[in-house]
């Protein structure tokens, strides 16, 4: 099994593209802790990978000192880190709130922050690590009505790479998935013929599933991938070529 006996994070793990990871991460012997906002969705999918749920809004520092404090107590170090929680809050620019701006911010980019900041230093104790952090094609692209979105995941592009510099010779390396179109709960949601829009987007003429982001994200966790750092990968399917 790729991920024998490491010990997992990740954040929004109980719902879409985290809940997969969970599954698939514990399917290749890792310890997951599920960390998401909703506690009782946190518990479930914990129960379901025979792991640790945790509720957490990554926004709030103290509670993820706390989450971390409770991962290290339990199983002593910290392997991984998927960060993968993060929210919409759609509007045109001349009509985004304040609070539109504010909440996505401080979950997609803040959050993000807020975790890595939290695990690094128990990884420097162990001289090695994994941070991947989850930024979107609009981080690069752009999209309408997602002014706070985009600059949130752009953001996590750029702290990815940074992070890259500055950890890489402590032997951790971060690195980012950068999702297309993907077939989630949310997205089953939406009007076939948006559905059928998207999916003329893309060149492979079909929507990405959760596994194949989960996928990505296991390469990125497992020593597959040893010499990739600061790497940004897109998972869209060809829609931004």
């Amino acid at each position: 099994m790729k991920l024998d006996g490491k010990v997992v994070i990740i954040t929004g793990g109980a719902g879409g593209l985290g809940k997969e990871a969970s599954i698939l991460f514990a399917s290749e012997g890792a310890h997951v802790v599920v960390v998401d906002y909703h506690q009782q969705s946190a518990e479930e999918v914990a129960k379901e990978v025979n792991g640790l749920g945790l509720a957490v809004d990554v926004s709030n520092r103290d509670q993820v000192d706390g989450m971390v404090s409770e991962v290290i107590n339990r199983y002593g170090r910290i392997d991984v880190l998927i960060n993968n929680a993060g929210i919409t809050m759609d509007s045109t620019f001349m009509k985004m709130t304040q609070e539109q701006w504010d909440r996505v911010i401080s979950i997609n980019q803040t959050g993000v922050f807020h975790c890595t900041q939290a695990v690094v230093p128990h990884m420097i104790k162990e001289g090695s690590g994994r941070i991947i952090n989850t930024s979107s094609i609009v981080g690069r692209m752009g999209n309408f009505g997602q002014t706070n979105y985009a600059a949130s995941k752009a953001a996590v592009i750029a702290m990815t790479q940074t992070w890259a510099k500055e950890l890489g010779r402590k032997g951790i390396l971060v690195n980012a998935v950068a999702p297309g179109f993907i077939m989630t709960p949310m997205t089953e949601k939406m009007p076939e013929n948006v559905l059928q829009g998207m999916r003329e987007k893309v060149s492979l003429q079909r929507l990405g599933t959760p596994r194949d982001i989960a996928n990505t994200y296991l390469f990125l966790a497992s020593d597959d991938s040893s010499y990739i750092n600061g790497a940004v990968i897109p998972v869209d399917g060809g829609l931004s070529i």
